[in-house]
C-alpha cells in the first residue's frame, strides 16, 4: 500500500482537492442534498468532484478507528459470502456494516465497511486475498480512512 499513497502537505496541492473533500463533507452531513449543490457551494465543477472523490481523503485526527469501504461482486453460490468473511477474519479486520443485493445473473453485489484498526498486514493484502477467492468476481476499495 505504501507505494500507492503519499502523505503530503496540502499547501503544495491544488485548492480543488481540498474542495472535493469539503463537498463530500457537505453531502455526508446533509447540509446539501445533491452533488450539484455541494460543488456549487465549494466552487468546483461536478467533473472535478467525480474525478477525485474516490482518491482524496482527509485523516480524522480525533478518531483512532480506521475504516475501509469495500465493494465486491460475488458468485451466487453457497459459501461465497462465508469465504469472504473468513478472509476478513484471518487478517483481524471486523465488519461494521454489510449490505448485499438480490442476486442477478448469478452474481450479487456486496458492500462492506470494515474496521481495520488492528489489521494484520495492509489493506492491499486483504484486497488481494479477496480477489484470489474463486467466488469473488471483483473487489474495489471505495474509501479508506
Amino acid at each position: 500500500m505504501a507505494e500507492k499513497y503519499l502523505i503530503v502537505n496540502k499547501k503544495i496541492l491544488p485548492d480543488y482537492l481540498d474542495k472535493v473533500i469539503e463537498a463530500r463533507h457537505l453531502l455526508m452531513s446533509c447540509e446539501v442534498l445533491t452533488i450539484t449543490e455541494a460543488v456549487q457551494r465549494v466552487g468546483i465543477s461536478r467533473n472535478t468532484y467525480y474525478k477525485y472523490k474516490d482518491y482524496v481523503f482527509q485523516p480524522e485526527e480525533t478518531d483512532n478507528q480506521r475504516r475501509a469501504s469495500i465493494s465486491m461482486v460475488l458468485a451466487h453460490e453457497a459459501g461465497a459470502l462465508s469465504a469472504v468473511l473468513t478472509s476478513i477474519s484471518r487478517v483481524n479486520a471486523s465488519i461494521i456494516t454489510i449490505s448485499q443485493s438480490t442476486p442477478v445473473a448469478l452474481r450479487a453485489s456486496v458492500m462492506m465497511v470494515l474496521d481495520i484498526t488492528n489489521l494484520h498486514g495492509t489493506i492491499d493484502t486483504l484486497i488481494d486475498a479477496l480477489k484470489d477467492l474463486s467466488q469473488v468476481h471483483s473487489v474495489h476499495l471505495d474509501a479508506l480512512e
